[in-house]
This record gives structure tokens, sequence and C-alpha cells, in this order.
């Protein structure tokens, strides 16, 4: 005699093997876990089964329950409803144990192909002829692991862009502080004078050297903001680019004595730009003509205002050619190429550089490309509005 309370029809044969199989679909599925991370023979096997009992109680209890097409077809769009009540939980604290044993998100997302893989082929073992209901019952288990999924992958990207905002305020307070102090230190023994020369010469190499780890500070905060979506803040004035290039070139002159620089122009240089975020980027193009151009030919920078609406500023140096593998990826975050490794002098920006330079370029509304061969040399470009 059938029991009132069951599911009609066949629908409720996998949920029942879930629950009767759970130990050994545990077992398969912590057995492949242990594959993934370099942690894994270091973690228990709490650590490594931890919520997947609820997961799988999850599974079940929504095989076994009524749905509408509509809340199918979000749960195959892993757009279940929120209030879930093993799915949020469960799904969610396996991502942040996963994320704290050192899986990355790919690594997490392997272990529920795993999980789905373990029990259809289990499941199928049991059934050498499918029914309908049972090509239904695994479509509905389909959907659930979906939305399992998608709660876990929210909620280890929604901790990454935490700890992200975390790292965010080291850089800003930490770092930024103690830097400023070695800074302001060094400004403060040039202007009271030291008469022995070596000794001038180790403050100046100390205040520069404070500058570019501020630089660099610089270049993470404005990479962890684009990173987060949000376009590098402009400040935009009226500002006459020849008398900017001329004085980020006076400023290299300093660092690099021995070192030759050209600026000229041709039309109106003048236009409405952010000129501590130009000078930023012209001082990166120009820095690294000096590291990676030919140290016996200048660095040439030609500015044309002939556009009613556009200013172009070119870059330009002479030396070995940047190579087309680099020249694809130049402008991507923490890229340098083959041609920055062999450089006489190694930059100092971890590839940053570039990348900062096209974001402060594309919040003026502007562009930057960059051609380069062994017999014209390498010249960067940047087109900007000069409004």
């Amino acid at each position: 005699m059938s029991n009132p309370n069951e599911r009609p029809g066949r629908g409720r044969r996998l949920a029942d093997f879930i629950g009767q199989n759970e130990a050994a679909i545990i077992k398969e599925w912590t057995e492949f876990a242990r594959t993934l991370s370099p942690a894994s023979d270091k973690m228990t096997k709490l650590a490594l089964e931890d919520h997947i009992a609820d997961i799988l109680k999850f599974v079940a209890d929504d095989l076994e329950s009524m749905q509408t097409p509509r809340e199918r077809l979000d749960k195959s769009r892993g757009k279940g409803p929120p209030d879930s009540p093993f799915a949020q939980s469960a799904a969610e604290i396996h991502a942040a144990l996963r994320l704290a044993d050192g899986f990355d998100i790919d690594q997490m997302i392997s272990e529920y192909r795993a999980l789905r893989a373990s029990v259809v082929k289990q499941w199928v073992a049991h059934h050498h002829e499918l029914a309908l209901t049972d090509v239904e019952d695994l479509t509905r288990f389909n959907e659930a692991i979906d939305q399992a999924v998608t709660e876990s992958v929210a909620h280890y990207t929604k901790t990454i862009n935490e700890s992200r905002n975390l790292f965010l305020g080291v850089l800003g307070h930490d770092l930024r502080n103690p830097i400023g102090a070695v800074s302001m230190g060094a400004q403060w023994m040039e202007r009271s004078g030291i008469a022995n020369p070596k000794q001038a010469k180790v403050v100046s190499e100390i205040r520069t050297a404070a500058g570019r780890a501020t630089q660099i500070l610089n270049d993470l905060l404005d990479l962890t903001r684009s990173s987060f979506g949000t376009q590098i803040p402009i400040t935009k004035a009226k500002v006459d680019i020849v008398v900017l290039c001329q004085e980020i070139a006076d400023e290299l002159r300093a660092i690099h004595a021995d070192r030759s620089f050209e600026v000229t122009h041709d039309g109106d240089p003048k236009g409405c730009f952010d000129p501590a975020r130009l000078g930023q980027v012209l001082s990166n193009l120009m820095g690294n003509a000096v590291q990676y151009g030919s140290a016996s030919r200048p660095v040439a920078v030609s500015v044309a205002g002939n556009e009613p609406e556009t200013v172009t500023i070119a870059v330009h140096n002479l030396g070995s050619p940047i190579s087309p593998e680099t020249l694809k990826s130049m402008f991507q975050s923490w890229t340098r190429g083959q041609d920055v490794a062999n450089a006489p002098e190694k930059g100092t920006h971890l590839g940053l550089g570039l990348h900062i330079s096209k974001l402060i370029i594309e919040a003026h509304g502007g562009e930057i490309s960059v051609t380069s061969n062994e017999q014209t040399g390498t010249t960067f470009s940047l087109q900007l509005p000069r409004k």
C-alpha cells in the first residue's frame, strides 16, 4: 500500500538514492578534493567533508519539493530564491572554508562537477533503464547543483572583494605613512645642507626611492579601484602640455643626468586635463624610454595641437624594439614581457605603469597606442580631447 505522504511518480527515487548512499558520495567527493589543493594532505577529514552533507540534504529536499516552471527556470540559471534553507548556509560556508583551505575558485567549482558526476554515475549504475520521470529527476538535480554553485561562487567572490578592501586600507594607511616619513626626513636633511658629497648623494637617493615607492603605492591603489569597476578619478584644469612635458623632463634629468631629453611642439598645446594624472603618464612613458631605450640617443617628446578638438603627444626612443608578443599585452595589468625583463635597467612598477597609464588616458576620454620596430624605434602615442 502506498504512503499518502510520498510525492507521486518516480521523482522521489534520486532523492532516496542520495540519502541511502550519502557516505559513498561524500567519500568519493573528499577523495577528489584531496587532489585539488597543495595543502590538502594537511587537511583533516572533517575539514574536507565540511558541509557536503548539508548540500546533499538541500539537493534531496529540492528534488522532493513541488516547483513551478518559473522556479525551475530560475534555479537552472542559478537564480533560486535567496531564502533557500540549506543552499545559502551550506554552499556559502563551503565556499568560505575552501577559500581558507587555499582552493581557488576553479578548484571549488571542480568539486561541484565531481559531485554531479559522482551522483549521476552511481545512480545510473543502479538504473539500467531510465524512465521519463528519471530524466526529469536528473534535470532537477542539475538545477539544484547549479544553484549551489551560484551561491558558493557569489560568497567566494564577495569574500575576495572584502579582502581587497582590507588590502586597500593597509596600503592607504600602514604603508603611506612610513613612506611619507622617510620622504620628509630626506627632504629636511637636503634643506639643512650636507657638506659631505657622498652623504648628500645617499640622502638624494633615499628621497628618490621614497618617491618611487609612493608611485608604486599609487599604482596599486589605482589598479584596485579599476578591479572594482571604479574609474580612476581625475580633476581637470587648464593645462599647457608642453610646459608639463618640460617639467617632467627636468625631473628626469635630475635623476638621469647622463641622459638627454627633447621636447618639441606644433600648434596649440593647451587643453583641460588633470595635470597630476597626465604628469604621471608622461613620467611613466619617459621613464620607460630611459630604462629601455638607447643611452646614446635622446628621449624625444613631441606635442601636436593642430586639431581643434584633440592634442596628440608622442614619446619616442631608439633602441631594441618591443617584441610583437609583448606589444599584444603590454597595457594589461601585471604584464612584463621578456623585453622588459632583459632590459639594462629593470623597471620598478611591477608591470603596472602602462596599465595605469591606459586607465588614466581612458578616464580623460582619450586613447593610448604604441608602435615599435628596429628601424624607427618605439613610440607611445596619446590622443586626448581638449575638454
